[in-house]
């Protein structure tokens, strides 16, 4: 007789684990409540614009801490240093000079040509440099981007702050050059601080609209040299661009066009401040009003520009 054995019966393992609770389903209304209950926001996105100037605000120390870091670290490779800062601005005013005043003969037709070309060089400069620096504002600095939550617009802000430091450092330079050539400091001299301060409004905001345009179009930096390049020509910075728009030679759409151009009339603001012979004839109309209204356009609407995108810097 063969006796048969049954196997006791198997038992689920004991464990201490405590059963997964199951998770509460949501609409998508009651989660942004629940967020909002509980003080949560999305990351990263964009904030109104008074609390995004609130937080640029905020900021200011660290603008002036990153221009001044920028500035000094600029030239630290070189032997001469900072000594460059004025160099590089008077060196093309030597080649502008041979190639305009000398084989051009343009030096015939202005009074002081020296202080004339030096003082539109040196405003020139101020501008174009912003310009460019500003289409690396963004691209140059994507590790501090991606790794820090910040008001993106310090970059910019803080690059166009260091080329007016760097101007102004130059300006010793260029009141030395005025004086040698027989421009002594008088009371008009004092316009040249509104006019400056309209200046570096107007090229903050043009480096927002370029920090932005070359954050998505990193292209937008290769071309940048060959607009300026044209600007200035059109901008009267070697000749005089009120010699040349004389008579009914130049179509009058074109000549309200260039008379407008604003870095001709910050430069002409700065010529009139600075040179007895620039007089105020060679001004063109209501250059005041104009060099306000393009600092306020560029300056504002350059701001809003650069801070409707602020969510999408550094992605991609």
């Amino acid at each position: 007789m063969v006796s048969q054995t049954t196997a006791p019966p198997t038992t689920p393992p004991v464990t201490d684990a405590a059963p997964t609770p199951l998770l509460p389903v949501y609409e998508p209304g009651e989660l942004a409540a629940l967020a909002a209950r509980h003080g949560l926001t999305v990351s990263g996105a964009r904030p109104t614009l008074g609390a995004y100037v609130r937080q640029l605000w905020g900021r200011r120390h660290f603008i002036t801490a990153f221009a001044t870091a920028k500035l000094t670290a600029q030239y630290s490779q070189a032997k001469l240093g900072q000594i460059w800062q004025i160099m590089t601005p008077l060196l093309n005013a030597t080649v502008y000079y041979f190639i305009f005043g000398v084989l051009l003969h343009q030096k015939k037709n202005v009074e002081d040509f020296v202080p004339f070309l030096i003082t539109g060089v040196f405003i020139w400069t101020f501008t174009a440099s912003s310009i460019t620096a500003g289409t690396r504002a963004i691209s140059g600095n994507l590790g501090l981007v991606r790794a820090l939550h910040f008001p993106r617009a310090s970059l910019p802000v803080a690059l166009a702050l260091q080329q007016l430091q760097q101007l102004l450092f130059s300006l010793g330079a260029l009141v030395l050059i005025l004086v040698a050539f027989g421009q002594f400091p008088q009371p008009s001299w004092l316009l040249a601080i509104p006019a400056l301060l309209l200046q570096a409004v107007f090229n903050t905001g043009l480096s927002m609209v370029v920090a932005r345009l070359a954050a998505r179009t990193p292209d937008i930096s290769q071309l940048t040299p060959f607009v300026l390049r044209t600007w200035m020509y059109t901008s009267g910075v070697m000749f005089s661009l009120d010699e040349h728009l004389k008579g009914d030679t130049v179509p009058h759409l074109v000549k309200v066009a260039l008379e407008c151009n604003p870095a001709a009339v910050f430069i002409d603001l700065m010529r009139f401040a600075l040179i007895d012979s620039f007089s105020g004839a060679q001004l063109p109309p209501h250059v005041w009003a104009v060099a306000t209204g393009w600092a306020l356009v560029c300056g504002v609407g350059g701001f809003v520009y650069f801070w409707k995108a602020e969510e999408l810097y550094g992605r991609g």
